[in-house]
């Protein structure tokens, strides 16, 4: 089996943990990040699927303890932002690293997002951390909030364990060629949404010229009538 030393560079300092705590690590290390602790949950994901492709872990393993520990912690969080509220995350947070600006930011992101924010908020960092808190603290009913993080975390784990057992340690090597064409593709992207944009105003531009050629029409029979 591969040394540790030939994990990508980035995965190096959760590599320690994982060898002396294995499977105990993965379920501690997501389930603390998940509900606001600033912890490498999704690193050591990746790390733990790498391993798997080694044949050191077992890959279905680490995707349920990971699918496991992101809903309970963030279940956790959920919790401590109803119970406690906003006043308690003020108070105590500081000790977790989340700041009243930084929870401010999370929450008017969330709230204008709704469910669809607790759908994806495990692919953003720091919405991944605080995403259960915020839900708390907004109310949002938990058995909805239960539902879409389930769903969420199933994607999340779903896609690192996958991507990271398949590519294995290629997946830096992946990552780091695919940012030598990252102007090309936001280009691209700029491009597509202007062309978007152009499309969608030349549409509302037409709706309104016939809805104004109707109103002519009907003004110009009722002058007749």
């Amino acid at each position: 089996m591969p040394p540790t030393d030939d994990l990508p560079s980035f995965l190096h300092g959760v590599a320690p943990i994982l060898d002396n705590w294995g499977y105990l690590a993965v379920a501690g290390v997501i389930g603390v990040e998940s509900f606001g602790v600033p912890a490498p949950g999704q690193t050591i994901m990746v790390a733990a699927a790498i391993y798997s492709s080694w044949g050191r872990l077992d890959i279905f393993a680490v995707a349920a303890i990971s699918f496991v520990a992101a809903v309970l912690g963030d279940n956790v969080g959920y919790w401590i932002g109803v119970r406690g509220g906003r006043k308690a995350v003020h108070r105590f947070g500081r000790y977790i690293f989340i700041t009243p600006e930084r929870l401010e930011r999370a929450e008017k992101f969330f709230a204008r997002r709704g469910n669809r924010v607790v759908l994806v908020a495990r692919f953003i960092d720091g919405l991944r951390q605080l995403n259960g808190v915020i839900a708390g603290i907004t109310a949002m009913p938990w058995r909805t909030f239960l539902l879409y993080n389930a769903i969420g975390a199933a994607l999340w784990v779903g896609w690192w364990t996958t991507v990271a057992y398949l590519l294995g340690t290629h997946l830096v090597d992946i990552i780091d060629h695919a940012h030598k064409y990252k102007w090309w593709a936001l280009a691209a992207i700029v491009l597509a949404i202007g062309a978007y944009a152009a499309l969608h105003m030349r549409h509302i531009r037409r709706r309104r010229a016939r809805a104004a050629a109707a109103d002519d029409e009907t003004v110009e029979v009722d002058s007749q009538a």
